[in-house]
């Protein structure tokens, strides 16, 4: 059967129209996935319950900002696989800390050792210093390992070691009154970035409990 003009004219649009479609089809196909909202995370609130107000029944005592090497001074989450290369620190790609864990460290031994003492920080302890022409005795805590360790690919750990050094400031130069490490492991419920939060955190607060126990304990 012959095609008539306007026959091919309906074809040719047709054609095209389906040739658009399909182009347009492919270019939404090409377009970037939306990024993935990274997670961040930290140790939680704390205790909210208030804190009984007590006189001091220890010493008054200076604490420094924490150390720790480069790579664990970041905001990334990091993790080991044991039982590929126990070696290497890995990072979470979509999960970050809110502030270095040496801060949120900082921040537990603080409260901790506030309990029973007042607790100083550089400028208090050299405003004391001063004031007193004596100063207390000072807390330095290094960040050895903090990270979640991988057992297998579906069990792990949160892992903190802290070595922490007491120092008394004396005419002839500091005096070290005593120095401890403390490691704490803690299972992580899940073998993810939140799973190592959570046992990180639970980890720290055993870590730096078992710490002010001891400093506390010092004679």
């Amino acid at each position: 059967m012959t095609q008539t003009l306007s026959d091919r004219v309906r074809s040719t649009g047709a054609a095209s129209l389906l040739g658009l479609c399909a182009a347009v089809l492919a270019g939404c196909g090409a377009l970037p996935d939306k990024p993935s909202r990274v997670v961040m995370y930290d140790f939680g609130p704390g205790d909210t319950a208030p804190a009984p107000v007590a006189a001091p029944t220890l010493p008054t005592i200076a604490l420094t900002e924490l150390e720790t090497n480069p790579r664990l001074d970041g905001t990334q989450i990091l993790y080991r696989l044991a039982y590929a290369d126990v070696n290497e620190l890995r990072p979470y790609g979509q999960a970050r800390w809110s502030m270095a864990p040496t801060q949120m460290v900082r921040q537990r031994i603080r409260n901790g050792l506030s309990q029973r003492r007042l607790v100083l920080n550089a400028e208090e302890n050299a405003s004391m210093t001063r004031t007193e022409g004596k100063a207390p005795d000072t807390l330095r805590v290094t960040v050895e390992e903090f990270s979640q360790v991988f057992d297998t690919p579906s069990t792990s750990a949160g892992l903190v070691r802290l070595r922490a050094t007491l120092v008394t400031g004396a005419p002839g130069g500091d005096r070290v009154r005593g120095q401890k490490t403390f490691t704490v492991q803690r299972p992580a419920a899940t073998a993810d970035a939140a799973g190592g939060v959570k046992a990180l955190a639970t980890a720290t607060d055993a870590a730096v409990n078992d710490m002010v126990q001891w400093v506390d304990g010092l004679k």
